[in-house]
């Protein structure tokens, strides 16, 4: 007799009582006081008596099975296979019709991954969209799978394909379904593709979805795919394209290799390729941040995954019975869809941005003002804003602070002065390289705005250094990544003096454990900065795509250095509802680790701070960092400007202002940095700016700036 403890198998074995052998081993069952013995044959012959249009003699006159499920210790009394079929299937009719179910019966279909897979299974099973299925996976059921898979408690530590075909022998014992216990590998892949119709992949694994991928390929199969989230449905027809690339092209010709034994955090790139960021609900992209943070894996729901079936049963249906059915990929979104009651549905967004030619910057050598101004509009500010409107007359430039381009983290637009600070070095040092002198002076309180600099020029030797001038004009954030390479002390010294002549002071961390202290605060800063919804808003408006409308102010996200997989994560961390959904999770750790990588990978961290809280101080620290900036380009250091958001606050309320759920954190972390930087420190001190100093390659692109208009006469 079959042994009725066998945990691993997974088929119901039909007996047939008027079969000697069949009837023998029924009677030992029987005589086994453990088994039970259940008859439902009654009824559903009387149901079958009962369908309509009535059916033929032969089909009601089949004899009945039993079918025994050892892991159940059970027996039911069953119709035989021709009237069972008729009978369970009847309620898909006309949907399906009973001839197009006969010729579905010869379809052979195979699910790789028994997790999202289960539901998948067991719908096809349900409707009848096959006569054999094939199962792999090679895990054991957990706990944290009845999330979604429909099993139970006594299903727990056994095969998810054994789980799975169980469950689908208790639906139809008919069916034939075979178990591919260890999973689908490169030893038995061909194997299990053998005889197939029809791959339904939805496995982890990424290096064995694209095995999958080619392997049907060479077998010229289709394979379907559903992804949870917002119910994206993927549909390769490889039997009538064998040579369109596997997953649309999406990940390259992607070598599967490579790809093998990768975590689920290093899985992220190459899962934002297949899943399209733009589409994914904002917990999701949430969540796929969090991944090997805050959470162990890509989370999925009942929901969601019991949504992916239905669209997956009606492709299998198309395929088999040769109906129309693309390529492609699909959004099946259900809250969506529910978000849309009662009010139309938003456009969806155009994915293909204008391109606007770019304005160029153009330097008239012959006219001395144009070229002053030149020099200083390619000075830095705060999210390449540029904070300034521009004057130019007589024997004078003017630059005034225009308050109408301040954000949150500019507090007391003291960002915004030291951006105008160092425009006015600029415009020395172009000065200087026409031989004249200039004098700068700035002013508070001038009633056309918070902050003037007014540079007058006389002829004469100029104090600051002409040779700067080049490497002024060539001065780019840079934040390629850089090798760690200490500082020797003599760049140090000639760094600090350059602070120093324009009235500042310049502290240079090299201590490697002091740059993980700050690299670590400033990580903390960010994510922060990502959080708050204000701060959110403002970083995201001063990212500049390729063919946006405004190119010349903004940050190129190229300059961001951030390579293709941090690219894909921008698409993510760009979106308030993603950052909207961490911060009610208290979550996105993450958040910061691109700066803090950057940091601990640099040589030195750069401090300018002056005394005085007026903006005229800043201003003056401004032109301190543009000379400290200049003096590290021509030394051959990249150089990148850091600005955590507690930088320009100076009290509690300010911090209060910048972030109000975390003024607290953001007062803890600032004076951390402030223990680093100076110690105790000097209450009468004023921080302008932190830059990243690095040995590193050369940056990708240079940010751009706003054409010059001014009016008046250039010096004769």
């Amino acid at each position: 007799m079959t042994d009725v403890a066998d945990v691993s198998s997974s088929a119901a074995q039909i007996l047939d009582a008027t079969q000697d052998g069949d009837a023998r081993l029924l009677a030992e069952l029987r005589a086994d006081p453990t088994v039970e013995f259940v008859d439902s044959w009654p009824n559903q012959s009387a149901s079958l008596n009962r369908l309509r249009p009535p059916l033929d003699s032969e089909i009601l006159a089949e004899a009945p099975r039993f079918a025994y499920y050892p892991w159940r210790r059970a027996v039911v009394k069953i119709l035989g296979p021709r009237s069972f079929r008729r009978l369970r299937l009847d309620r898909n009719r006309n949907l399906i019709t009973s001839e197009e179910q006969d010729r579905l019966s010869h379809l052979v279909v195979g699910v790789v991954g028994l997790s999202a897979g289960h539901v998948i299974a067991h719908t096809l099973a349900m409707q009848g969209l096959c006569g054999e299925m094939r199962l792999a996976d090679f895990d054991e059921l957990e706990l944290s799978n009845l999330n979604r898979v429909p099993a139970s408690l006594f299903d727990l530590g056994v095969n998810k394909t054994v789980v799975a075909a169980r469950r689908i022998a208790e639906l139809d014992p008919y069916l034939a379904v075979r178990t591919a216990q260890e999973g689908v590998t490169a030893d038995n892949l061909e194997h299990f593709l053998d005889g197939l119709d029809v791959v339904v992949e939805e496995c982890d694994s990424l290096d064995l979805k694209v095995r999958i991928r080619q392997a049907a390929k060479a077998h010229r199969l289709p394979v379907l795919m559903a992804t949870s989230d917002r119910g994206l449905v993927d549909v390769e027809r490889f039997d009538l394209e064998p040579d369109r690339p596997v997953f649309h092209g999406l990940l390259g010709d992607v070598d599967p290799d490579m790809l093998t034994g990768l975590s689920s955090h290093d899985k992220v790139p190459y899962v934002l390729r297949l899943i399209e960021v733009s589409g994914l609900s904002a917990r999701a992209a949430a969540s796929l941040l969090e991944v090997g943070h805050a959470v162990a894996t890509w989370p999925q729901v009942a929901g969601d995954v019991t949504l992916g079936a239905g669209p997956i049963a009606e492709a299998v249906r198309r395929i088999g019975l040769g109906e129309p059915l693309s390529s492609g990929r699909v959004r099946l979104d259900a809250a969506a869809a529910l978000d849309g009651l009662g009010k139309a549905l938003p456009p969806p967004e155009n994915a293909e941005r204008e391109t606007h030619s770019a304005a160029s910057i153009s330097v008239h050598d012959g006219d001395l003002l144009t070229s002053i101004l030149t020099a200083a509009s390619r000075a830095p500010s705060g999210g390449n804003v540029q904070p300034w409107t521009m004057h130019a007359a007589d024997d004078a430039v003017t630059i005034r602070l225009d308050p109408e381009r301040t954000s949150t983290i500019d507090v007391g637009m003291r960002g915004s002065a030291v951006a105008v600070g160092a425009a006015a070095y600029n415009s020395r040092v172009a000065a200087a390289a026409r031989g004249f002198q200039s004098e700068v002076d700035f002013t508070t309180t001038a009633p056309e705005a918070p902050l003037v600099a007014r540079i007058r020029l006389t002829e004469g030797a100029a104090e600051t250094p002409a040779v700067s001038y080049d490497a002024m004009l060539r001065r780019e954030t840079n934040r390629v990544r850089g090798t760690g390479t200490p500082l020797p002390p003599h760049v140090v010294d000639q760094l600090a003096e350059s602070a120093r002549r324009e009235g500042a002071q310049l502290r240079v961390v090299v201590s490697r454990a002091e740059i993980d202290e700050i690299a670590d605060v400033f990580a903390s800063a960010d994510r922060i900065r990502y959080l708050t919804s204000r701060l959110h808003e403002e970083m995201v408006s001063e990212l500049r795509w390729p063919g946006d409308a405004d190119p010349d102010t903004g940050i190129d996200v190229t300059s961001l250095e951030l390579g293709a997989r941090g690219d894909l994560a921008l698409e993510i961390v760009r979106r308030p509802d993603v950052m909207a959904e961490l911060s009610e999770w208290d979550a996105g750790a993450i958040l910061g680790d691109d700066t803090a990588a950057g940091l601990k990978a640099s040589s030195a961290v750069a401090v300018v701070s002056v005394q005085g809280r007026d903006l005229a101080d800043y201003a003056r620290g401004g032109s301190a960092v543009e000379a400290t900036w200049i003096t590290a380009q021509e030394l051959g250091l990249a150089v990148q400007p850091i600005s955590p958001p507690f930088i320009y606050a100076t009290n509690d309320e300010e911090l209060q202002d910048v972030s109000p759920k975390h003024a607290k954190e953001l007062a803890a972390l600032q004076a951390r940095f402030r223990r680093v930087v100076d110690g105790d420190g000097d209450p009468d001190e004023s921080l302008i700016l932190v830059l990243r100093l690095s040995i590193a390659g050369p940056a990708t692109v240079r940010s751009r700036r706003r054409s010059i208009d001014f009016d008046g006469a250039p010096l004769p």
